[in-house]
């Protein structure tokens, strides 16, 4: 689901799914003002691409000099930056590190372009100058075009570990299509691909269907500045802080330069490594539990 950026009055709204393709062109204009980011409502494809198109803009700005002219703010109808607690804080802690405001539980009724404002159901409202904004996603059109197949938004109901559809026995799902509770990301797909593959086979010999499928997701966050946050977590366990993928390793809920250079490597293993069929050596669809720190949770720095 992607718009094109439109410019209403004396303010820019850009509502897309992925704003790769117009986000410099917006920012190598903008002089200074009021830049606000957030989503409308979950899901989106990935809930942390917002906070990192932030992390992202403050150091861009940065680079550019103009940062002390740009009022960064990060809307959310969560109520914290993520989902998950832990990782909410942290995150939060972030945004407040890099001078970035956060407004959560603001649920977008309207964009006031005209008036350069966002403005929530409870009556709250955002100025801005330019707005970066993600839609609602929703799944394919023709999930809605096959009767019993989907559901409202047009996700097909799955069994969250044997990603075997609800409606129909024969129908596996993965990725964007499935209506399981884990983001649609990348990571996600390829680590449902190992538990799918092995049912597909199951299924047609006639045997007991795998249900090893633990949501298991791992996302490199751009934080700006050539560093990076890794998080990894699966339906029980958040993200939290440690290594990855063992004891010692690539540091998670933490900024560092390793991680953005984790970022690059995985980046061309992607296209050289997984998409002709490899795996990665000793990471399997299952999220790793070593390496991890099950402690009290990391106190946000948000006042």
């Amino acid at each position: 689901m992607q718009s094109d950026p439109v410019e209403v009055g004396s303010a820019q709204t850009v509502l897309s799914a992925s704003f790769a393709q117009q986000r410099m062109w917006f920012l190598e204009r903008f002089e200074g003002g009021r830049l606000v980011v957030g989503f409308v409502d979950l899901p989106i494809k990935c809930p942390v691409a917002p906070l990192e198109f932030c992390f992202l803009a403050d150091s861009y700005f940065h680079e550019r000099g103009v940062r002390d002219r740009v009022q960064i703010t990060y809307v959310t109808p969560l109520d914290g930056a993520f989902t998950r607690p832990v990782a909410s804080a942290r995150l939060a802690g972030l945004l407040q590190e890099k001078d970035v405001a956060l407004v959560d539980e603001f649920s977008i009724a309207e964009v006031d372009g005209a008036g350069g404002r966002l403005v929530a159901y409870d009556g709250r409202d955002v100025p801005f100058d330019l707005a970066v904004l993600v839609p609602l996603h929703g799944g394919a059109a023709y999930v809605g075009r096959s009767p019993g197949l989907g559901d409202e938004l047009n996700f097909v109901p799955t069994d969250e570990h044997t990603l075997q559809s609800r409606a129909r026995p024969e129908v596996f799902v993965i990725g964007d299509a499935a209506d399981v509770p884990t983001s649609k990301a990348g990571s996600v797909t390829h680590f449902e691909g190992e538990v799918l593959v092995e049912n597909v086979r199951r299924f047609l010999a006639g045997d007991a269907l795998d249900a090893s499928f633990d949501g298991h997701t791992n996302c490199f966050v751009e934080t700006g500045f050539h560093k990076a946050l890794l998080i990894d977590f699966n339906y029980e366990t958040e993200p939290l802080p440690g290594h990855f993928p063992l004891e010692v390793g690539l540091p998670l809920l933490k900024e560092s330069r390793l991680n953005h250079l984790g970022k690059l490597m995985f980046q061309w293993f992607y296209w050289h490594g997984l998409l002709p069929g490899r795996d990665i050596p000793g990471i399997g669809s299952p999220m790793p539990t070593r390496g991890k720190h099950h402690g009290p949770p990391v106190e946000s720095r948000r006042p």
